[in-house]
């Protein structure tokens, strides 16, 4: 009997996904030093393309080169016109090259995930200058470790405190972020996915904690909401009908008291037309997108396969809520069994597989392969040692930091035609 997990998933626009699985964003590191697409990019991105995913999602796309998360990631270097502008031709060109590798031979939909950090940008990445402020709705500097100096300094160091965003800033980075998607429906590619999780800049507009303004932009859920429903509306109106367009989005405690908060806001962006909404976890300041693996190697229950993603709680009361809701489910699937029972459970209607992706390009053929025994349909994840020196540090994100590394060596690996290393084996 074929699994639940091979089964296509159509999505409002018109765009259909040929299975439920897949490959969630990760930082690659191989834009280079210019911020482009490069060789070994268009190489990974192949080697993905022919895995026989249901979609796949890139990693960051920085929409303001001056403003970058890491520091090697692909950028928009400048204003975009139109694709009809003969200056635009080797700006699209190289984009389409992108959107060819991963989706000329199989058809898999490639969506570019787009993303601004904000005060996430580090002192060294992006070009507006080593002691230029970052971005931010309010300025809230980041702290990535505790309350004693060194945590504080280190933290000022590489995160200068960040400057509060005027009008004239907010409409730039909304117009970089339709620029993007403009220039991304035009080079061929399936959809755009925005970066509201993680501690980036569309999720410090829309979290209390972040985000202290007293105009339009904030003092309440709906109104910490206007600046990526502005994003998405003015996309909506420059891009195709059958392009999609989704969001990633941070879970949050059912204890919480901005649980309700986080549920209205996710009312807004189903209003607003989006297409899916992937849900994840984390920040710089507290990393829980990379948890520690949730699959052993031992037998699992019932119950607890239902549980192997990270964050499978939200994802089942999003969707009591807002059944329509087309969900993606990313963190901790290692597992056939632990990813079929989310969706049979009616958690989620796709499932992001992010790290394991970086270790098997071609896990969807194993997690679809009718004639695989179940025990042998995962793919077990060790932990990434972290060195004793390193440990000492005064940061949460330290260990987050050294897997993310891991991660895109394993993706150039791979890209190269090497063998890539299970981490702890």
């Amino acid at each position: 009997m074929p699994s639940v997990l091979s089964e296509p998933v159509k999505l409002p626009c018109g765009l259909v996904l040929p299975n439920r699985l897949a490959k969630a964003a990760l930082a690659e590191s191989l834009a280079g030093s210019q911020n482009t697409i490069t060789p070994t990019l268009l190489k990974a991105y192949e080697r993905w393309g022919q895995g026989g995913w249901g979609a796949i999602l890139t990693g960051n796309v920085q929409v303001d080169i001056n403003h970058m998360g890491q520091p090697f990631d692909p950028a928009l270097q400048g204003d975009y016109t139109d694709k009809t502008d003969p200056a635009m031709q080797p700006l699209l060109a190289s984009w389409a090259s992108y959107a060819a590798a991963i989706q000329q031979h199989h058809g898999t939909p490639a969506i570019v995930q787009l993303c601004h950090p904000g005060r996430q940008s580090a002192r060294f990445a992006g070009r507006r200058g080593v002691f230029a402020p970052t971005l931010a709705p309010s300025p809230i500097p980041l702290q990535m470790g505790g309350d004693g100096f060194l945590a504080r300094w280190i933290s000022r160091f590489l995160f200068p405190a960040p400057r509060a965003m005027d009008q004239t800033d907010i409409d730039r980075v909304v117009r970089q972020f339709v620029d993007a998607a403009r220039v991304m429906a035009d080079s061929g590619f399936s959809g755009v996915e925005l970066h509201g999780a993680h501690g980036y800049l569309i999720d410090q507009f829309l979290n209390a904690k972040t985000n202290k303004r007293t105009d339009a932009y904030g003092g309440s859920a709906e109104k910490r909401a206007k600046f990526v429903l502005d994003i998405i509306r003015a996309v909506r109106e420059v891009v195709p009908r059958e392009f999609a367009v989704g969001i990633k989005l941070n879970s949050a405690d059912h204890s919480s008291s901005t649980f309700e908060e986080t549920m209205m806001q996710i009312q807004l962006l189903v209003e607003a037309g989006v297409d899916f909404l992937e849900i994840s976890g984390g920040s710089y300041e507290n990393p829980e997108m990379m948890g520690l693996d949730a699959a052993a190697a031992t037998p699992k229950s019932e119950r607890t396969l239902a549980r192997e993603a990270f964050f499978l709680d939200f994802a089942r009361e999003t969707r009591q809520r807002f059944p329509d809701l087309v969900l993606m489910l990313t963190g901790g699937f290692r597992t056939r069994a632990g990813a079929e029972a989310a969706v049979q459970q009616n958690v989620c209607d796709i499932i992001g597989l992010g790290r394991p992706a970086a270790i098997d390009p071609d896990l969807p053929r194993l997690f679809l392969d009718e004639g695989l025994e179940e025990e042998k349909a995962r793919l077990v994840l060790g932990r990434v040692p972290v060195p004793a020196l390193v440990r000492l540090l005064p940061f949460k994100g330290v260990g987050a930091g050294l897997e993310s590394n891991y991660y895109a060596a394993q993706i150039k690996r791979f890209a190269m035609g090497l063998r890539t290393i299970i981490p702890g084996v």
